[in-house]
């Protein structure tokens, strides 16, 4: 149909100068009429694009699905960071084939988070973690009733903050938004990281800003009842007990931790808990 309209749109544009050579009086009016007839054709040609409950253009589902997919496979081995910002560059060509992509815009996020907390380059630190954030932004638009989009969010605000003072002063309130939000959707989700990441903002936040040892203790506990078996919400309470000088109670969760049967899925997870509960270990000595 596209093709057709070019063609009749050539067609009166060389009619239009005969008529005017032949004709002076036909009044350009007339043109001007089937011109606009032309247009209205040419807009009903193409299908418009689906769209999400959010409004937003989906395109291309399936490409993006595709990217989606292959991109698991490269964060699965995300130890190597390389594999990471493959991921990170196939995720963010699968939101330009799919805008609409919840799966995307939060493993997006997820990506550059891990790129960004591990990586040695500042820059790319800094870019990885505004990035994440858009992507956290942009999944919470799209599933704003799904945990990912908020968590994943929030652990950026979290990742920048880290590094960043700045960022730090200005994102506690927003880091805590959003794993409150995370807890409200999912209490248990992905093993109480949500408990984790408040537990850790209560230990590191300046006191001025909300810092509690015994709430970073408590909210830590809270998330023992969901993730027996995760290793960094471990290391992070035997970091609280340290810091409030329980350093029994800090031992115990370092053995814990060193003893514990890694599971192949969050094995960059289970090795990064141990190097520093071992760290962490010499310091109690």
């Amino acid at each position: 149909m596209e093709k057709v309209v070019y063609v009749m749109t050539i067609q009166l544009s060389l009619h239009g100068r005969r008529f005017r050579e032949k004709r002076p009086e036909i009044n350009h009016i007339t043109l001007v009429v089937l011109t606009l007839l032309l247009v209205s054709m040419s807009g009903g040609c193409g299908k418009p694009k689906p769209e999400t409950p959010q409004g937003v253009d989906v395109g291309d589902a399936g490409a993006a699905a595709a990217k989606v997919a292959e991109a698991d496979k490269l964060y699965d081995g995300r130890e190597n960071l390389d594999k990471v910002r493959q991921a990170v560059a196939l995720l963010r060509q699968a939101r330009i084939e799919d805008y609409g992509s919840f799966e995307a815009a939060w493993k997006l996020a997820r990506a550059a988070y891990y790129l960004g907390d591990h990586t040695a380059d500042e820059h790319e630190r800094e870019i990885s973690f505004r990035e994440g954030s858009e992507a956290g932004k942009a999944a919470v638009r799209l599933q704003d009733s799904k945990p990912e989009g908020h968590f994943w969010l929030g652990a950026n605000y979290g990742g920048a903050a880290k590094y960043s003072t700045l960022a730090g002063l200005s994102s506690v309130e927003d880091i805590r938004n959003e794993m409150e939000t995370v807890l409200k959707i999912d209490e248990g989700f992905q093993s109480g990281s949500a408990y984790m990441v408040l537990g850790q903002l209560y230990l590191q936040a300046p006191r001025v800003l909300g810092g509690d040892v015994d709430k970073a203790i408590d909210y830590l506990q809270k998330g023992l009842k969901f993730g027996q078996e995760n290793a960094l919400l471990r290391l992070r309470l035997a970091e609280a007990y340290h810091a409030a000088k329980k350093n029994g109670e800090s031992k115990k969760q370092i053995d814990y931790i060193l003893s514990m049967k890694v599971d192949p899925a969050y094995a960059a997870e289970y090795k990064e808990a141990q190097e520093q509960a071992q760290k962490l270990a010499g310091e109690l000595k």
